[in-house]
């Protein structure tokens, strides 16, 4: 399993950079898939990639809390004006993706982006 930066990350899954697109650099060493945000609070999420369809407020809430720095919305979800406002006061990355969460989790994966368990 290896590391992969944002950039690998928006090609892979044909996403658009929302927000943080000076960041793209950064690097993710696991994925998660959810869309319970209580999932997501449970887990030690350094340098963890969040895909999820769950696209509010309270996503970048919950990320911001659980240390999560890069979220990938799939199936087309689209972010809001209040939700890039949020990301940006926390240097988040925000990208959307039109494919299903099966399909996005499933390239990460056959790319060695190791789950987070």
């Amino acid at each position: 399993m290896r590391i992969m930066k944002i950039q690998q990350v928006k090609e892979l899954t044909a996403a658009n950079v929302v927000c943080g697109a000076a960041l793209l650099d950064k690097e993710v060493s696991s994925a998660f898939a959810s869309d319970l945000m209580s999932d997501v609070l449970t887990l030690d999420c350094n340098e963890v990639l969040l895909v999820t369809g769950l696209c509010n407020l309270q996503t970048i809430r919950t990320a911001e809390m659980a240390e999560v720095s890069c979220i990938l919305f799939v199936r087309g979800k689209k972010v809001t004006p209040e939700m890039i406002e949020l990301a940006e006061e926390n240097q988040m990355i925000l990208l959307e993706t039109p494919y299903s969460m099966y399909r996005t989790v499933g390239l990460l994966y056959s790319s060695d982006l190791r789950p987070v368990y």
